[in-house]
């Protein structure tokens, strides 16, 4: 059973995203070792869930039983999560999982003043790249009394007042204690629906993760080709397809940027644990390929694009696009000078880009990294503010 969604978990830095995806899916997706050591999420951490709803007591439920009746609840469908981290640091991160998206949950703690700095910039990230089905959810009010509460509670309502989050519902959660989670899982079910996929379209998907499956020591004879993890735009992709990777591999020569494109095998498609006999969009996917797992370990090949041969877009290393920036009363934001260095997000991919000229509503970037994408995606310009990168503009490629 393949996901029907892929829903982000968006918010500021410890306000408990990676702990409601697991009361939610029972996986914790902080994996990687040094988010283990911080505490804190780094990389796009992803898990499942099934929602299920007990007719007889109208119970919304992750678990295959009643949490009232303990009787069976039905399957409503199956959905993706994906933990975007909330350190401003990783901001490029958290926009790389916002594009790949169908809806989005606000984390925001009760504890502390609303907005905080990341609470302010997911929310703007929500708005560049038009996700418009937002749920809110006002977690740890196990750690605040009733009044602290319903004072945070207005905050929220006061800081997204005039965004697109303006009515999206704000369900109070205790995520630690698994408190409320039906009333969230009825939200979610009312509020993102499963968009219209095209199935029939030549397949794409924006490559997110990237993995060796392999345990260290593994005999050369039984290794595992490289896995890539994401989720299909449109299209189908089932075992045996040949596929095209773009940019593919990047090496430097004579001081310049060359990259070759991929060619490779896809061995199998999994979902979760699920091996499913074809993937489609609507949820994430890992898939099985035949390619040297030394390519795509520690996340080589994120930012990617997969096709099948000779239906994806050119790589270019210099961009045009309409864009805008932001009008923010946490910073200044002056114009974009000839030369300034933005980080600049498409799809899942990160490059540092110079601006080689402003003309307008227009600005023409040359990348340091090349990239695949498609035209008119949306983009998001960060610059360096002080000693710090910061969310200062958004766009559209032409």
């Amino acid at each position: 059973m393949q996901s029907e969604v892929n829903i982000g978990m968006l918010g500021h830095v410890d306000h408990g995203k990676t702990s409601l995806t697991h009361g939610l899916t029972g996986v914790w997706t902080d994996t990687h070792s040094e988010e283990l050591k911080r505490g804190i999420t780094i990389k796009i951490g992803y898990a499942d869930a099934i929602f299920r709803k007990c007719k007889k007591c109208n119970v919304y439920t992750s678990t295959e039983k009643c949490t009232k009746c303990n009787g069976k609840a039905e399957v409503l469908r199956k959905v993706s999560f994906l933990d975007a981290p909330g350190h401003e640091t990783l901001m490029t991160t958290a926009i790389a999982a916002s594009s790949i998206i169908d809806g989005a949950i606000l984390v925001i703690g009760a504890n502390e003043v609303c907005p905080q700095p990341q609470t302010l910039e997911h929310l703007m990230i929500l708005n560049i790249l038009d996700v418009k089905k937002v749920i809110i959810v006002q977690n740890k009010i196990d750690l605040v009394t009733r009044e602290k509460a319903i004072e945070n509670y207005k905050q929220i309502q006061n800081f997204v007042k005039g965004s697109p989050a303006e009515n999206a519902p704000i369900i109070p959660i205790a995520a630690n204690y698994k408190v409320n989670l039906g009333s969230l899982i009825q939200a979610i079910e009312e509020t993102i629906p499963t968009p219209e996929r095209n199935l029939d379209g030549n397949p794409k998907m924006y490559v997110a993760r990237s993995f060796d499956v392999n345990k260290p020591g593994t005999e050369i004879s039984s290794l595992n080709g490289g896995v890539l993890g994401g989720s299909l735009i449109q299209g189908r992709l089932k075992a045996g397809d040949e596929i095209e990777i773009r940019p593919g591999l990047r090496k430097e020569e004579k001081g310049r940027e060359i990259h070759e494109n991929i060619i490779t095998k896809v061995e199998g498609v999994v979902a979760g644990n699920e091996k499913l006999e074809e993937g489609r969009p609507g949820g994430l996917l890992g898939i099985a390929t035949v390619l040297d797992p030394a390519l795509t370990k520690a996340d080589g090949l994120v930012g990617n694009l997969i096709g099948k041969p000779g239906t994806l877009p050119e790589v270019v290393d210099s961009v045009v696009a309409e864009y805008k920036l932001l009008n923010r009363v946490d910073m200044e934001n002056p114009p974009l000078k000839i030369n300034e260095p933005l980080v600049v997000s498409m799809g899942t991919s990160t490059s540092i880009g110079y601006v080689e000229k402003v003309k307008k509503n227009q600005l023409f970037l040359k990348l340091k990294r090349s990239i695949c994408i498609e035209p008119g995606s949306k983009i998001a310009l960060s610059r360096k503010l002080g000693q710090r990168w910061r969310l200062a503009g958004f766009g559209k490629l032409l």
